[in-house]
């Protein structure tokens, strides 16, 4: 499992943008497979789920992000899983920090 979070100076609506992009554009493999989008109190809150394949673990890696508004800036977490063959231990997590970087990258 791989986590990326940082806090962005973007509205919520842009950010979600900017994450669907750079994901989707990131990987001809990659998919959204779900998403949300809800408001509780003066927060404002959005998850997307993606996935693509990896061909170095010869598998499908998910990364979920959930991005987070409660006032100027919005705050993103990015977390991946899958990616490894392995029964026991995580052997190969290449696919998924290759995948955290097409967002990583998007951002920094």
């Amino acid at each position: 499992m791989a986590k990326f979070e940082k806090t962005v100076n973007l509205p919520l609506s842009q950010t979600v943008s900017k994450v669907e992009n750079a994901v989707l554009n990131g990987s001809m493999t990659a998919s959204l497979e779900e998403s949300s989008d809800f408001a509780t109190g003066t927060a404002r809150v959005a998850v997307r789920v993606f996935e693509r394949y990896s061909f170095l673990g010869s598998n499908r890696v998910s990364m979920s992000v959930t991005m987070v508004s409660a006032g100027t800036g919005t705050h993103i977490c990015a977390v991946t899983a899958g990616g490894s063959q392995a029964m026991f231990w995580k052997i190969n997590t290449v696919g998924e920090e290759s995948f955290l970087d097409t967002l990583r990258e998007a951002f920094e």
